[in-house]
């Protein structure tokens, strides 16, 4: 036997005995994984007092002033680093604006969202001070999941939206969102207003 046979030889029983090994063996499909965080627990501060209102917010976020071309003052980010998320926080005293064209620009803001979103969940709650606040929120592929205002229909109107800072599924979003959204109930129970 010639080597070029001995390795023809050898190539097909070696391919007779991997077709013999695949066949017996049974492949199951892993399941698409996400990205684990590890998050920490739930610790607040309080805001400086340069502001017209207080609320506590989450230690493992950065205040900051917000940048954007259409920030007013007292608008603010409260960015969370390690989950590239923030929540945008504008302000408005009604001595100067219109408490209605407000509100319906805070439904403008939400609904705008409708078009992505397999879902929006409009509910209401009431903080231990008595304040009313509206919370959406969205589900499905949208840039925010979490939106909310609140008002004393005199002198104050808050809003907020988180946006995550990534293109990520939702559901591999679901944690760090609905860790988020625990500092965001923190947030509107401790808000007051400073006159």
């Amino acid at each position: 036997m010639t080597r070029k046979n001995l390795t023809a030889n050898l190539c097909v029983c070696l391919s007779l005995a991997f077709a013999f090994i695949a066949c017996d063996t049974e492949y199951t499909p892993k399941r698409k994984a996400y990205n684990r965080l590890d998050l920490p627990s739930h610790t607040y501060q309080g805001l400086p007092d340069t502001l017209p209102y207080y609320f506590e917010y989450s230690k493992h976020a950065i205040l900051l002033k917000d940048t954007s071309y259409i920030s007013e003052d007292n608008w603010v980010e409260i960015y969370y680093p390690m989950l590239k998320a923030n929540i945008h926080i504008t302000y408005k005293s009604l001595l100067n604006n219109d408490l209605k064209a407000l509100l319906q620009d805070a439904y403008f803001l939400t609904s705008k969202h409708q078009i992505m979103a397999s879902a929006i969940n409009d509910m209401v709650l009431e903080t231990p001070s008595g304040k009313i606040v509206s919370i959406a929120e969205l589900e499905g592929d949208v840039p925010t999941q979490f939106q909310f205002y609140t008002t004393d229909s005199v002198k104050h109107f808050f809003r907020g939206a988180l946006y995550f800072n990534t293109k990520v599924q939702p559901d591999s979003l679901a944690p760090a969102i609905d860790f988020v959204k625990e500092d965001i109930i923190q947030l509107l129970n401790t808000l007051e207003w400073r006159e």
